[in-house]
């Protein structure tokens, strides 16, 4: 390897690593403030929230990956036009291939990640995370009170505030539970209470040292009870079947089931890879600019270029899903018309006598 392609590979590494960072550390607190708003509200347990945010960043990884990456090849090479070595480097007879082949083998390895990641890695990742969501769905309704929030179960019949809940998660203090049953409302406090399970499997909310209101809403009979213990049942929760969707579904079952929207799906993880070497390379020419007229234009000339083409390529699987073209038609339409423009700003920037 020359010195001018060791000295570039340094500089787009160095590039792309600090911009994949800073990329992983946005979308990471963006979907950590998601996810513990949730919590907050009771509707996820605390200790999903990890795994959750692992998720939506192995989700978002493809995207990560490639923008980092285009990131760090555009502004390397940028530099080296601002600073004039380009111009160096090229009468000195590196031509358009000597500029191609250190980008192509910088970014080949990253591209082969990012498309394992796109073609098998989602799809995992979406098959776990449904699968911890049926977990999380198969819990109690009291396996996810925080304290000074109130929880409501899945039935919307059974409203439950806690002020304090002891470290195992199994004693409780200074308990709320409002219901709705046989057409009466019930409200019951207790000062402290615990979980407890049954020999059977069944579990209960023991309450103790409490009281109990019930009556008609609206309506000036009801009734009151004192008691020492009083135990509230706390019913299974039934679990929806897992369906498989084309999200969840592997690159190959893709294939062999080539319905419009598995198609589709199949078009949109393919993109990932192929617009992440084209964008890398088309990098190259748009890199360029005139150290007197400034950058400004063609940084922002490029940030067009990139959110247009990442756009098409989602368009493209709206495209196959509703049946308006194929799945190859697609592929050839958006990536072909990318890498004809690259091919066109190629010959724009390098025609002339340069060789490699």
């Amino acid at each position: 390897m020359r010195r001018f392609e060791r000295a570039l590979t340094r500089e787009m590494a160095e590039g792309a690593a600090v911009g994949f960072a800073a990329l992983v550390a946005i979308f990471s607190v963006v979907i950590l403030v998601r996810t513990l708003s949730k919590a907050v509200a009771g509707d996820l347990d605390v200790d999903a929230i990890m795994p959750m945010l692992g998720f939506g960043v192995l989700r978002t990884l493809p995207v990560l990956l490639s923008l980092g990456l285009f990131v760090g090849v555009f502004m390397s090479l940028s530099r080296l036009w601002r600073d004039s070595e380009a111009v160096i480097w090229m009468n000195g007879g590196v031509g358009p291939w000597g500029w191609i082949w250190p980008v192509l083998l910088f970014v080949m390895p990253v591209v082969l990640i990012i498309a394992f990641v796109s073609l098998e890695g989602i799809a995992w990742g979406a098959r776990k995370q449904a699968e911890f969501e049926q977990v999380l769905a198969a819990k109690d309704q009291f396996s996810t009170l925080a304290p000074g929030v109130f929880s409501e179960d899945r039935h919307g019949k059974r409203v439950v505030f806690v002020e304090r809940i002891s470290h195992d998660g199994g004693h409780v203090e200074n308990v709320f539970v409002q219901s709705f049953e046989r057409g009466r409302m019930g409200v019951t406090v207790a000062s402290q209470g615990l979980v407890r399970k049954m020999d059977n499997g069944d579990t209960f909310l023991v309450l103790e040292q409490g009281k109990r209101y019930e009556g008609v809403p609206g309506a000036a009979d009801f009734w009151m009870a004192k008691f020492k213990s009083y135990s509230v049942r706390i019913p299974e929760q039934a679990v929806a079947a897992r369906s498989v969707t084309a999200r969840t579904m592997t690159t190959a079952d893709l294939i062999r089931n080539p319905a419009p929207v598995n198609m589709g799906e199949w078009v949109w993880r393919l993109g990932y890879p192929i617009s992440a070497l084209l964008l890398c390379l088309l990098a190259v020419p748009l890199s360029y600019s005139n150290p007197r007229a400034g950058g400004s234009l063609n940084v922002a000339f490029t940030v067009l270029i990139y959110l247009a083409y990442n756009n098409f390529v989602g368009l493209s699987k709206g495209w196959v899903e509703r049946s308006t073209m194929g799945a190859t038609e697609s592929l050839l339409l958006v990536h072909g018309l990318m890498l004809l423009v690259l091919l066109a700003m190629f010959w724009r920037r390098f025609r002339g006598p340069w060789t490699s």
